[in-house]
């Protein structure tokens, strides 16, 4: 047992080296800009968790996930637009998944390489805050799959 978790490690040690990105060590700049004691006592610490230190939410636990309404799906910490609910589909990730934000600037695409994997990590592209992570293995048009924690979300209906 204990030389099988050695060997993971090991693995994971060399893959995490082997990356050729930097590390998300400098500060975007973004439209909204807030302190970290803005940030929290706007957000609940949930919220904040997900959103400012880039956590994430429990597999089929968020609000979203079998959400059905017409409408624009926007960015809990500052009401960005990001995603119209034309574009969510059900991927059995337990997040809900989108295949297309709702515009060219309304998300961030920064390299994520914690833990020695390689992903792409979205971002609002107002605020900077963390909505997940897309990857490409979603339906047409467009392959990609946009895997967004609920908590990152709020919803505008089109009735509204």
């Amino acid at each position: 047992m204990k030389q099988s978790l050695v060997l993971i490690f090991l693995v994971s040690a060399l893959n995490a080296c082997s990356q050729n990105l930097p590390p998300k060590t400098v500060k975007q700049e973004y439209e909204i800009q807030k302190s970290e004691e803005e940030w929290r006592s706007q957000l609940s610490a949930f919220e904040y968790q997900v959103l400012r230190e880039e956590g994430t939410e429990q597999a089929f636990t968020g609000k979203y996930v079998d959400w059905k309404k017409a409408g624009t799906f926007i960015c809990k910490a500052c009401a960005h637009p990001l995603f119209p609910s034309i574009t969510k589909y059900k991927s059995g990730t337990g997040w809900p998944s989108f295949y297309q934000p709702i515009s060219e600037n309304a998300i961030r695409e920064q390299s994520d390489n914690k833990f020695g994997w390689n992903r792409v990590e979205v971002e609002c592209n107002r605020c900077g805050s963390h909505l997940g992570h897309v990857f490409e293995d979603g339906p047409e048009p467009t392959g990609l799959r946009y895997c967004i924690n609920s908590v990152s979300l709020d919803f505008k209906s089109d009735t509204e």
